[in-house]
């Protein structure tokens, strides 16, 4: 549903190819509805990956993974191709959410991964826990290779920051200026101004630029986040110095609707909110121009870790993210963000990390500093030094 990043469009070594979404079939019991998708979407998917040419490897991101594995497994034998699965998570975890864990349906998924699973050639996966569980779950031996920032991921200068809030106030209201221009000739936005000569600057006062990114899945909570804002904007009310908030979460997903109906009954003085559908070029801008990132990605098996904090990362954003049980693996608590476990004590590092903002000091200018210097791998150097070698032994 999105345009892919301009980077992938202008690859001459990447061809897209479409396969029709799936949207006619509204006949039957929501079972037999899911069944026939599955088998439609197999033959679909089958289809196209016999009429490309005839690849060395498959490589499949696990989940989505039904038809998927199955489909893939079919075509390398055809081809005679060998098949990565790159395990981000299970997909009857995901499943498991809104079904429940003992669902015929879920059960059959688990089976499913598992049986298929192993019929792959390569293993990589995104965490040593999830490495351990292939391995002693599912008998399948697995690398790990953390999932990494790509190189467009990181911090954005003010001009582009000045261009980029500019745009988005055409379109949404927190990012439009909270006075009038004092200079005809000045070009403002809620957090930066440029004069007559191309010279941007910050605004006094500006307010603090926080961002969230999200599928809007039952695997994430936002309720979470809105009750911290609710103790944020008490805080302003009973008199500590905290700047005003725009609060910013981005992202597809079919629980949108419902946040964003929980969202307009929230009649915030200090804080906006607003959920906009992000350009692929302009979501990493914003992430490299924002002040913190919030992440409330609670692993559906407690195995992967959140992309969105990679992103942020790579763009030196420090986090707050919810804990979960291998979240230690990429989020260092108190060196490169915070972790938090419930919504008061969201409200309390927030209101730590932006007291006296937008000065220098304090944690956030800690968190990012130690981000800067941390010199982090980029996704191309990772897959370089995980990937490429595996392959070349077993060849």
């Amino acid at each position: 549903e999105s345009r892919p990043h301009g980077d992938v469009l202008r690859s001459g070594n990447i061809r897209l190819v479409p396969v029709a979404d799936l949207r006619g079939l509204r006949v039957g019991p929501k079972l037999f509805q899911y069944v026939i998708k599955v088998i439609v979407q197999a033959i679909q998917l089958l289809y196209k990956m016999l009429k490309i040419d005839q690849p060395s490897y498959i490589l499949l991101q696990n989940p989505p993974g039904l038809p998927s594995i199955a489909v893939a497994w079919v075509a390398c034998l055809f081809w005679r191709s060998k098949l990565i699965i790159d395990w981000h998570n299970y997909g009857y975890t995901i499943m498991s959410l809104s079904h429940g864990r003992n669902h015929p349906l879920v059960q059959i998924a688990k089976w499913y991964e598992k049986l298929f699973g192993r019929l792959s050639d390569y293993n990589l996966c995104v965490t040593n826990a999830m490495k351990e569980d292939l391995w002693v779950n599912c008998n399948i031996k697995a690398v790990t290779l953390y999932d990494k920032p790509a190189p467009y991921f990181k911090e954005t200068p003010l001009e582009l920051q000045h261009h980029l809030y500019m745009k988005l106030a055409k379109d949404y209201e927190p990012f439009k200026p909270r006075t009038e221009c004092v200079s005809l000739n000045a070009e403002m936005s809620a957090f930066t101004e440029m004069d007559e000569n191309g010279h941007v600057t910050k605004t006094r006062g500006r307010p603090a630029l926080l961002i969230s990114s999200t599928s809007w899945t039952e695997d994430e909570d936002f309720s979470v986040l809105l009750k911290a804002l609710e103790d944020y904007e008490q805080y302003i009310n009973e008199g500590v110095k905290l700047p005003s908030l725009v609060c910013v979460i981005t992202g597809k997903g079919p629980l949108k609707d419902y946040y964003n109906r929980l969202i307009n009954k929230l009649h915030f003085k200090h804080i906006q909110i607003c959920t906009p559908w992000l350009e692929a070029e302009d979501y990493p801008l914003l992430l490299g121009s924002a002040d913190l990132g919030v992440c409330l990605h609670k692993s559906s098996s407690g195995l992967d870790l959140p992309m969105k904090v990679v992103d942020m990362f790579g763009c030196c954003l420090p986090v707050c993210a919810i804990y979960f049980e291998c979240l230690h693996e990429l989020v260092k608590h108190n060196e490169n963000g915070l972790i938090f476990r419930d919504s008061d004590e969201l409200a309390e590092q927030l209101k730590m990390l932006f007291l006296g903002f937008p000065t220098l000091e304090g944690k956030l200018h800690n968190f990012r500093k130690n981000l800067r210097a941390s010199k982090q791998l980029r996704w191309d150097e990772s897959w370089d030094q995980t990937v490429l070698p595996l392959l070349g032994q077993k060849e």
